[in-house]
C-alpha cells in the first residue's frame, strides 16, 4: 500500500478503535433510561420508553444529514471519476469522507447523550439486521468473478452482474451502513461497542472510494470477516446460547468461499479449513450432534440469495442487450 495512503488509512483505524471505545463515556448520560418490557420476536430493546418530537426528529435528522452527505460524495465521485484516476493517493474527496464521518460520530455521540433515541423507535429490527445481510450477499456476488463461490469454483456464474453491481452498489451499502448506524443509539454495551466500530470501518472503507484501500483484498477479507466476531460477541453479552451458530456458520463462509480470494497456498487454505473444522466439531461434540445443523444457517441463507439476486440481475441484463 502506497505511503501516501497508508499512513491516512493507518490512522483513520486507530481513531476508530479510540472512538468506539470513547462510547463508555456516554454510559453516566444515559445510565438513568429505563427501557420498556421485552415483546419477544422482533423486539428491539435499546430505546426510550418515552420518545418525543425532539428524539425522533434529532435521530432521523441526523440520519438523513448524513445519507445525503454520503450519498452526494459518491455522485460527485462518479461524476468526476477522471479527476480520480490516480488510486495512489490521497484525493480531497477522500478526505472530507473521513471529516464527514468523524463529525456525524460526535453528532450521534451527542444525540445519544442528549436524547438516547435512534430509527429503532419508528423500525423494526429485522429491517437493520437485513439490510446488512444483504451487503455481505452483495460482496459475494462481487467477489465471485475472482475467488469464485465454492471452493474457488463458480468464477463465472455470476460474472455478468459484476458491471452492474460495480457501478451500483455503492449507493445501496452507504444507506445500509447509513441506516444500521443510526438504527441503534450509542448504548455502552460491549456488543454496541464492537458493532459502531465495525460501522466505523464500513465508512472507513466508503471514505477510501477511488484508492488502492478500497480494493486491497485482505482489508476487504478483514471486512467480510469481522461479521463474525460481532455475531458472536453480540450474542454472548445478550446471554443467547446460540453464538456457535455466528461463529462457526461465518467460519465456513471463509473456508468455501472467502479465503479463495487471498492468495493462499493450498498448504495454508488445507490447515485454515482443517482448524475451523476441528474447532466446530469440538464444540458440538459437547453441544450435541442435533444442533450441528446451525452451522449451515448462514451460509444457506447467503448462498441461497447469491443465486435469488444473481440470476435476477442477470435476466435483466439479458434482457437490456
Amino acid at each position: 500500500m502506497p505511503p501516501a495512503i497508508a499512513r491516512p488509512f493507518a490512522l483513520s483505524v486507530a481513531l476508530a478503535v479510540l472512538a468506539a471505545l470513547a462510547i463508555q463515556l456516554l454510559h453516566p448520560f444515559i445510565a438513568q433510561v429505563r427501557f420498556p418490557p421485552d415483546q419477544g420476536y422482533n423486539w428491539y430493546l435499546w430505546k426510550r420508553p418515552d420518545p418525543d418530537i425532539w428524539s425522533r426528529a434529532t435521530a432521523w435528522g441526523g440520519y438523513l444529514a448524513h445519507q445525503a452527505f454520503i450519498w452526494g460524495l459518491i455522485w460527485w465521485a462518479q461524476t468526476n471519476r477522471d479527476r480520480l484516476r490516480d488510486r495512489t493517493t490521497m484525493h480531497p474527496l477522500n478526505w472530507v469522507a473521513l471529516g464527514g464521518t468523524a463529525f456525524f460520530a460526535t453528532l450521534h455521540a451527542l444525540q445519544t447523550a442528549l436524547f438516547y433515541d435512534g430509527l429503532a423507535q419508528d423500525v423494526p429490527v429485522m429491517y437493520s439486521q437485513g439490510s446488512v445481510v444483504l451487503v455481505l450477499v452483495l460482496v459475494l456476488l462481487i467477489e465471485a468473478p475472482r475467488r469464485g463461490l465454492f471452493f474457488g469454483a463458480g468464477k463465472s456464474w455470476f460474472a455478468a452482474t459484476r458491471p452492474f453491481l460495480i457501478r451500483s452498489h455503492g449507493y445501496y451499502f452507504a444507506w445500509a451502513v447509513t441506516f444500521t448506524y443510526w438504527y441503534h443509539p450509542m448504548e455502552a454495551t460491549w456488543g454496541h461497542i464492537w458493532g459502531f466500530f465495525y460501522t466505523f470501518l464500513l465508512f472507513i472503507q466508503a471514505s477510501f472510494i477511488f484508492t488502492r484501500v478500497h480494493t486491497n483484498r485482505w482489508w476487504t477479507f478483514v471486512l467480510e470477516g469481522t461479521v463474525l466476531v460481532h455475531g458472536v460477541i453480540v450474542a454472548v453479552v445478550g446471554g443467547q446460547d446460540f453464538w456457535p451458530m455466528f461463529a462457526f456458520g461465518f467460519a465456513a463462509l471463509i473456508v468455501v468461499t472467502q479465503m479463495h480470494g487471498l492468495g493462499l497456498s493450498r498448504r495454508a487454505r488445507w490447515i485454515l479449513g482443517l482448524a475451523i473444522t476441528a474447532a466446530t466439531l469440538v464444540v458440538y461434540a459437547d453441544r450435541g450432534w442435533t444442533r450441528l445443523e446451525e452451522v449451515a444457517r448462514i451460509p444457506l441463507i447467503d448462498y441461497l440469495l447469491v443465486s435469488l439476486i444473481g440470476g435476477i440481475i442477470l435476466i435483466f441484463a439479458r434482457r437490456r442487450a
